[in-house]
């Protein structure tokens, strides 16, 4: 930890006092939140991005990309309305280019996360939670229902105060079909 061995204590302490980690770790905090994610089918992807916004604090992490401020200012204030309807990955891709980071693979058959940071190191980083698998009668999640992934939610990192810093529940919009597939649990 670059000399600072308390720093993962206490970003774990943050973490858990946001309840973006329980006692089954980060992917405890998905685990009502978004579908096929949690400790029987942790969905890796979310997780990471929990762990990417700790490296991109300490620095650590390289981004393909980095939005300009106006840009990554415009995602960050206009997204919540633009996730009030259904979306796709090329959905999110089409309206914001490509990703800072994806976490997951480029074939559109999984589920996946783009994160997306801005210049600003200040700014939190915005992920879209993107899924694809089974239909939640199936045994099993392949193949998956859909050709690409459809948006679940997006969620705002810790970072720049405000809302981002509050509950970890409270970061997250839900697409209508988000919506509809938490119900579903």
């Amino acid at each position: 930890m670059e000399n600072q061995p308390d720093a993962w204590a206490e970003q774990q302490r943050a973490w858990e006092a946001r309840g973006a980690m329980t006692n089954i770790g980060v992917a405890g905090a998905f685990c009502d939140l978004i579908p096929g994610s949690g400790p029987g089918n942790p969905d890796q992807h979310c997780v990471a991005s929990v762990y990417a916004e700790f490296a991109h604090r300490r620095g650590w992490l390289g981004p393909d990309r980095l939005l300009p401020a106006d840009e990554h200012h415009a995602l960050r204030t206009g997204v919540r309305r633009w996730a009030e309807t259904d979306r796709v990955w090329a959905d999110v891709v089409d309206e914001f280019g490509p990703p800072s980071i994806l976490f997951g693979g480029t074939s559109p058959l999984y589920s996946k996360t783009l994160g997306y940071l801005s210049e600003d190191p200040a700014e939190p980083m915005v992920f879209f939670h993107l899924w694809n698998g089974g239909a939640p009668e199936a045994e099993s999640s392949w193949p998956p229902e859909r050709e690409e992934p459809v948006l679940l939610a997006v969620r705002f990192g810790g970072g720049a105060g405000g809302a981002e810093d509050g509950p970890f529940g409270e970061s997250f919009v839900f697409t209508p079909e988000g919506q509809r597939r938490k119900g579903l649990r």
